[in-house]
C-alpha cells in the first residue's frame, strides 16, 4: 500500500474551483463563495507560515502529527481569521467569531488545542463530548493550512494493509478520490483533518471493513456523474468518492462542498456520512 505525499497545496485551485461551481450550482453559491473567502485566508496563511515558524524543526521528532501545537504562533493569525468570519460567515458563526475575538489569547490556545489534540477522529454520531461545532467549525479551518504544512515536512509513512483510518493522525476519512491509472482508476482516501491521500482498496467499506461486493451498492446521481455515493448496507455509512476518471477538473475538496444534495439523498435513504465536510454536509 502506498501514502499519497500532494506536494504543494494549491489554493488558488480550489478558489477557481469554488468561482466555477458557484456560477453552475444556484443552492451551493451562497457556501463556495464564503468557502473562496475561507480558502484566500487559508493561501495566506500557508505562504506565512514557513517565515514564522520559527527555527525548531517543523517535522515532529516521534512521527506523530498531532504533537504539541505551536500555539505562540497562531494567535495573531487565528485573530485575522476571526475577523474574517465575523465579516462574511452566516448570521451564527458571525456572532460566534465575535464573541470569540473578545476573549483572551488563552482561551484561542485551549479552543485550538483541544481540536488538534481529537478533532475528526469521532464520526459525528459519536461524539461524546458534546463538541461546540461553531468551535469546531473555526479550529478545523483555521488549522487545516497548518496540518498540510507539518505533513508536508514528514517522511510518508509505510502502509502494510489497507487501513480505514489516516495513517498521519488517526483521523476518519472525508472522501474518496478515483485517479486515472491504466485503463481504470486507483482509489484513495483523504483524511478529514489534514487532508493527506492514502492508497485504499476499491472492494472495501471505508468504516466497517466489509468486503462484500453485494453490501457496497454505489450510487451516481445524473446532476453529479462524477461523484460516486459509496455506501455501505452492513454498517449505513457512506462515502463520497470523486471520480477523476470522469471529469479531470474536478477539485476533490471543493467539488465536495457543492454536493449538497447528495448528503440530502443519503439521509433520506439511511446512510450516515463518516465524517463530514467543514460545512456539515
Amino acid at each position: 500500500m502506498s501514502f499519497l505525499a500532494q506536494g504543494k497545496i494549491n489554493y488558488n485551485s480550489r478558489i477557481l474551483r469554488a468561482e466555477s461551481l458557484a456560477s453552475s450550482y444556484a443552492f451551493a453559491k451562497e457556501i463556495l463563495q464564503f468557502y473562496m473567502r475561507i480558502a484566500a485566508f487559508q493561501k495566506q496563511f500557508s505562504e506565512e507560515l514557513p517565515k514564522i515558524w520559527g527555527r525548531h524543526a517543523v517535522a515532529p521528532a516521534d512521527g506523530n502529527l498531532r504533537g504539541p501545537l505551536n500555539a505562540p504562533i497562531l494567535m495573531r493569525p487565528f485573530g485575522q481569521f476571526l475577523g474574517v468570519i465575523e465579516k462574511y460567515g452566516p448570521g451564527p458563526l458571525a456572532k460566534h467569531a465575535h464573541e470569540c475575538l473578545q476573549k483572551s489569547e488563552a482561551v484561542w490556545a485551549e479552543l485550538l488545542d483541544k481540536f488538534w489534540q481529537s478533532g475528526m477522529q469521532q464520526p459525528p454520531e459519536a461524539d461524546a463530548n458534546g463538541a461546540d461545532p461553531l468551535n469546531e467549525f473555526v479550529a478545523r479551518a483555521f488549522l487545516q493550512p497548518y496540518a498540510e504544512f507539518i505533513v508536508a515536512a514528514m517522511l510518508p509513512p509505510v502502509l502494510a494493509m489497507t487501513v480505514c483510518r489516516c495513517p498521519r493522525c488517526n483521523s476518519l476519512p472525508l472522501l474518496g478520490i478515483l485517479r486515472p491509472e491504466g485503463d481504470g482508476g486507483k482509489r484513495f482516501l483523504v483524511c478529514s483533518f489534514c487532508t493527506q491521500e492514502w492508497e485504499f482498496r476499491r472492494i472495501f467499506c471505508a468504516y466497517c471493513g466489509e468486503e462484500a461486493e453485494q453490501k457496497l451498492p454505489v450510487y451516481v446521481a445524473e446532476q453529479f456523474r462524477h461523484i460516486r455515493v459509496e455506501c455501505c448496507d452492513s454498517c449505513k455509512h457512506f462515502l463520497r468518492t470523486i471520480d477523476l476518471t470522469t471529469d479531470g477538473n474536478a477539485v476533490p475538496l471543493v467539488d465536495d462542498l457543492a454536493a449538497i444534495p447528495l448528503s440530502l439523498w443519503a439521509d433520506e435513504n439511511g446512510y450516515k456520512r463518516i465524517q463530514a465536510n467543514l460545512f456539515g454536509t
